[in-house]
């Protein structure tokens, strides 16, 4: 059994929440080593990084009973020790089973969420087997002793750990010089000294190894030797290091050489170093003054990080939800009693309920900051999946990230994750020409891909760009009237051929592979945008590239939204996509092909009933002045006709169910405090369905 039938929900939810965090970590470093891996490049670092990665997964797993994913995360431990060694040369091969490591994981967390764990042993006893099969030791041909070349004595030497000796072989391997920088420090302060001293050091090269050392004051100093692979030269490192208290010594020197003879024959050198020298000068180090006996045993945790279900908050949200509809209906009393002559009560009672809305509105703020995220969390998931379908299509990308730090709500970015992936499948493998084709048009034989998002107003917006052969509006057009999706093109101007990439079923691809042409992704696309209250715009240029806009509210839970009334009906809309409201009488509205206008600023803005959206009767006729909502996102813009505004108010937007699911133009329902519960308008939606339909 590879999971206790005794381990609760719980218990698997807080390993689950644990584990998806290093395992996304892995597939990022992951990446960041094949990247470094083509370009000839090489990072003990980051290898360490991946290694410990592995074996904390591994750790954590057998904490909890998970021994499948226990298993398969050590196999993994044991070949990234193996390239960390050099015991196994890094190669595609090598990376792929690497990759499949991280994928099968990434599976596995998944199967212990649905209680499917033990389906997969199969898969874990295969992985053991690839893993088995590349722990090939290397051999080599020569037999030399690089300690003896570097001039290195048996007591240093037998102060390196194995992959410390590893580490100094591979800079020697590549023509690297081997450094020795002695550094002595006070006791008070000899771990910011050394920390300050490592972080220069790294600038120059690799610090292989780290080792306590023997001083002329041992009584207040304690001395370390670092042991360095530079391609600087000595007086270049000499220079780096003027404002260190350091001596650099290249290795094989005489100076060197005699500076061990003399120190072993020293009483305090024989003192410190015994059979295993840096473990006895590791064990004599002193304790740092500054930490006491109390700090030292302490478990506390120094994170004050607390994950919180996004369950909870949302349950959190409802309550402050109910809160303002409360605040809503206080209002409206003290407003009637008011109106009625209860002065003096009306008067505390309206008072009581500004208060009440002022700590609302400090509750509200306080659980929405805490339901935001910043984008790049979306941003490391994506990198991946464009690394990996680059390589799979032959293509170089170069990927640029702006904005990460911009903040959605969590939900959101959960809802816009497939489609913003769809987006980028599309960008790789229908935008970006192939490396051949980007030469022959005299571009760079890189592709770029730049995925950036930042706040406007209260709508965040996430583009995604590339620099490839664009969309073809012509190809666009014919595909369309071979369909039958058209009658005529004539009249239909650029972005409304483009919104046809939107139609369920279309596309544009001649062959089909794995990664789009199937015609199904964009029209998911824009129904999933425009299930949380966003919208969707294309920008192209044949030749040059294409850019997708999607722009989305900052938050759901709770908004501030402007209730009209049309045909004995009231709605309400969002405030964030009101762009403005304006007072038209009927002699102000123009017919243009059949479709209502009107203009505005110098420029035709189309006109939409909601009576004719939603096929209402309306009894008697429209009041003689109208008002018109001017909705909108980027460059569309719409004007819906209402009869009357009747104010801004905080709603709550409540799911209709799945039986509405299919219904255009909503997005939900909401209370509006006094027993009444009326519609809320999607504007995106709206804007969407009008555009493909030619207007109200």
């Amino acid at each position: 059994m590879s999971v206790s039938s005794s381990i609760s929900p719980n218990v698997v939810r807080d390993f689950l929440a644990e584990a998806e965090e290093i395992v996304d970590e892995l597939n990022t470093q992951l990446s960041d080593l094949a990247d470094m891996f083509e370009n000839g490049e090489s990072d003990p670092d980051l290898l360490n990084a991946i290694f410990r990665g592995a074996h904390s997964l591994k750790g954590l797993a057998g904490m909890f009973g998970f021994t499948i994913i226990s298993e398969v995360a050590h196999d993994s431990e044991n070949l990234l020790d193996w390239l960390r060694m050099g015991k196994v040369v890094l190669s595609d091969a090598v990376l792929k089973i690497l990759f499949s490591s991280a994928e099968l994981l990434a599976t596995l967390l998944r199967a212990c969420s649905e209680g499917t764990l033990e389906q997969h042993r199969d898969a874990a006893t295969a992985h053991t087997a690839a893993i088995s099969a590349c722990l090939n030791p290397v051999k080599t041909n020569s037999e030399f002793s690089v300690f003896e070349q570097l001039g290195l004595s048996d007591t240093l030497t037998g102060a390196l750990t194995e992959y410390e000796e590893h580490r100094l072989k591979e800079n020697f391997s590549k023509g690297r010089k081997i450094f020795v920088i002695h550094a002595s420090f006070e006791l008070l302060s000899f771990d910011t000294g050394l920390a300050a001293l490592t972080d220069i050091l790294k600038k120059a090269g690799e610090v292989i190894s780290t080792l306590p050392s023997v001083g002329e004051q041992v009584e207040t100093h304690i001395d370390f030797d670092l042991l360095l692979g530079t391609e600087k030269t000595e007086q270049e490192l000499s220079v780096l290091l003027q404002d260190m208290a350091v001596s650099v010594t290249p290795t094989g020197s005489p100076i060197w050489s005699d500076k061990i003879a003399e120190s072993e024959k020293t009483k305090d050198f024989e003192e410190v170093v015994v059979e295993s020298p840096r473990m006895s000068a590791i064990q004599k180090l002193p304790a740092s003054p500054s930490t006491t006996q109390d700090e030292s045993v302490s478990a506390r945790s120094m994170s004050s990080t607390v994950r919180v279900d996004i369950g909870k908050l949302d349950e959190l949200m409802n309550i402050v939800g109910e809160l303002v509809l409360a605040h809503s209906s206080i209002s409206s009393i003290a407003n009637r009693m008011r109106a009625d002559k209860f002065s003096r009560m009306a008067i505390d009672l309206g008072k009581a309920a500004k208060e009440l809305e002022r700590r609302l509105a400090d509750l509200q703020k306080g659980v929405m900051d805490i339901r935001m995220i910043p984008v790049g969390q979306l941003y490391e998931k994506m990198s991946r999946i464009i690394r990996k379908i680059s390589r799979e299509q032959g293509k170089n990308i170069e990927l640029k990230l702006f904005g990460s730090d911009t903040e959605l709500d969590k939900l959101i970015v959960e809802s816009i994750a497939d489609p913003l992936m769809h987006i980028i499948r599309n960008a790789i493998d229908h935008g970006i020409e192939s490396p051949e084709k980007r030469l022959a048009v005299g571009k760079d034989e890189h592709g770029t891909l730049r995925l950036s998002s930042y706040q406007k107003g209260n709508h965040v917006v996430i583009e995604v760009e590339d620099d490839g052969g664009g969309i073809d509006i012509e190809k666009i057009k014919q595909k369309a009237l071979s369909k039958g999706l058209i009658a005529d093109a004539a009249s239909m101007s650029e972005r409304d051929i483009l919104d046809l990439i939107f139609l369920p079923g279309f596309s544009t691809a001649e062959k089909i592979t794995d990664i789009s042409g199937r015609g199904v992704g964009m029209d998911v696309v824009r129904n999933n945008i425009a299930a949380v209250s966003g919208m969707v715009d294309i920008e192209t240029r044949l030749g040059y590239g294409s850019r997708f806009t999607i722009i989305l509210p900052i938050t759901l839970a709770i908004i501030k939204a402007l209730i009209i009334f049309c045909a004995g009906r009231i709605y309400a809309i969002s405030i964030t996509s009101v762009v403005e409201s304006i007072l038209l009488s009927t002699s102000d509205i123009r017919t243009v092909e059949g479709k209502e206008v009107v203009n505005l600023r110098e420029q035709t803005l189309p006109l939409l009933r909601l009576e004719r959206l939603f096929n209402i009767e309306r009894i008697g006729n429209p009041p003689e002045e109208q008002y018109v909502v001017v909705v909108g996102a980027a460059e569309k813009r719409l004007g819906i006709v209402v009869d009357d505004l009747l104010g801004q108010q905080d709603i709550v937007i409540k799911p209709l169910g799945s039986a509405f699911k299919s219904l255009k133009g909503i997005s939900g329902a909401a209370d509006l405090g006094d027993q009444r519960t009326i519609l809320v308008l999607d504007a995106g939606g709206i804007i969407s369905e009008t555009m493909r339909a030619g207007g109200g």
